[in-house]
């Protein structure tokens, strides 16, 4: 640990101390996804003795969360990369704070069961839903490119997660591109089949991201919650079966979809470096490639590496 790292964890303590001290203390805003931040600090006991107040906010999906990060609603969210680099380039006042790797397997392109579409080629002149911006619209651009077509070869249809899976449950589209537990509910509730996945196509990572004027006002809480964010992870990632318990009940999801859930995204903590910023650039190109975005802002300035001490 550098000198700069020491004063900056000096400085965090001396905060803390005073975090607590009467109800003058602003709180720790905070942003879930539905099974994300708050399901892994609750099941793991990570939360246990914070010195300050958390209120949580959930989200059905990144967008929101991350509309709601850069009006100051929330101080802090976790997002995947593609999501938080579309908001980013969009103009949020947001920088990731933390990073965490969990392979690409969680994020889906679905088609029902009985679709004559077999593989991404099939995709020609079908209507696909997904939310704009999302780590599904990412994959679907990568996925339909290694296949040889052009975004303009797709009709898109931007949808929440509730309103695509109504409309895959319904027929009315051809094929859904989602992640996470929507991608269990699909498969072991609906029978859909995955077309592709995001297993070596994605880098599987995703940020906690905080606003810029939090990092301003709340370091010491930031960097507190982070530390036990980063221990909740490994935790998560060594008990699946109790996280997998613990989801179920916090959610209301099934057993078996929670453990499909776990199984299929752990999100290691790792630094934020100069890999970061190099994987971010090539998300931001193949959407401005696609022309999704238009922003021509460099994805350098996203990154807050003055937290990495926090998931050591």
């Amino acid at each position: 640990m550098d000198r700069r790292q020491l004063i900056i964890g000096f400085g965090a303590l001396a905060g803390l101390s005073a975090c607590g001290k009467g109800e003058a203390q602003a709180p720790l805003k905070v942003g879930s996804q539905r099974g994300g931040t708050k399901a892994v600090l609750i099941a793991s006991g990570a939360l246990e003795g914070v010195p300050y107040r958390i209120e949580w906010s959930e989200f059905p999906a990144a967008q929101p969360l991350l509309e709601a990060l850069g009006a100051g609603a929330v101080d802090l969210g976790e997002a995947g990369d593609a999501p938080f680099l579309f908001a980013y380039a969009g103009g949020a006042k947001i920088k990731a704070v933390q990073a965490g790797r969990s392979g690409g397997r969680s994020t889906a392109i679905l088609v029902p069961k009985d679709s004559p579409i077999r593989d991404a080629a099939g995709l020609k002149g079908r209507k696909v839903a997904t939310g704009r911006g999302s780590i599904g619209h990412y994959l679907l651009l990568r996925v339909i490119e290694q296949a040889g077509l052009s975004p303009g070869d797709v009709e898109v249809v931007f949808l929440s997660p509730g309103d695509a899976k109504a409309a895959f449950t319904a027929g009315s589209i051809d094929a859904w591109v989602t992640w996470g537990s929507y991608v269990a509910l699909a498969r072991l509730h609906d029978s859909a089949r995955v077309l592709a996945d995001g297993e070596g196509v994605l880098s599987g990572n995703g940020y906690e991201a905080a606003s810029v004027k939090a990092i301003e006002t709340k370091r010491p809480q930031i960097e507190d919650f982070l530390r036990r964010l980063a221990k909740a992870r490994r935790w998560a990632a060594q008990n699946p079966d109790v996280f997998a318990a613990v989801l179920s009940k916090e959610t209301g999801l099934s057993l078996d979809i929670a453990r499909w859930t776990v199984g299929n995204y752990r999100a290691v903590p790792v630094p934020i470096d100069e890999t970061s910023v190099a994987e971010a650039r090539s998300v931001l190109d193949h959407f401005r490639a696609a022309g999704a975005i238009k922003s021509t802002l460099d994805p350098a300035g996203a990154f807050d590496a003055s937290f990495n001490a926090a998931i050591a």
